[in-house]
């Protein structure tokens, strides 16, 4: 992996939202960042961990990564 590949553009503090509140609101954080940046997102709701994978890929982005503990964390790169 290069340095700086996935440097995090734009961090998002979705804790206590419930589905579909933080698919709207990465949705909404992709349109703010430049095409190959990196949103970072934190969140409670356990539902996120299908969420996000099913609409990182009807979206057309990529999932970097995402992390299942008491919090959540994932990574989403704008593709387009």
């Amino acid at each position: 992996m290069m340095s700086g590949e996935n440097k995090v553009a734009l961090t998002l503090d979705l804790k206590g939202l419930l589905c579909p509140m933080p698919v709207v609101k990465i949705a909404l954080a992709m349109k703010q960042v430049s095409v190959g940046d990196v949103v970072e997102a934190t969140a409670t709701d356990p539902g996120v961990m299908a969420d996000i994978p099913a609409w990182a890929k009807t979206s057309g982005n990529e999932l970097i990564n995402i992390e299942q503990g008491e919090i959540i964390t994932f990574r989403v790169r704008r593709l387009h």
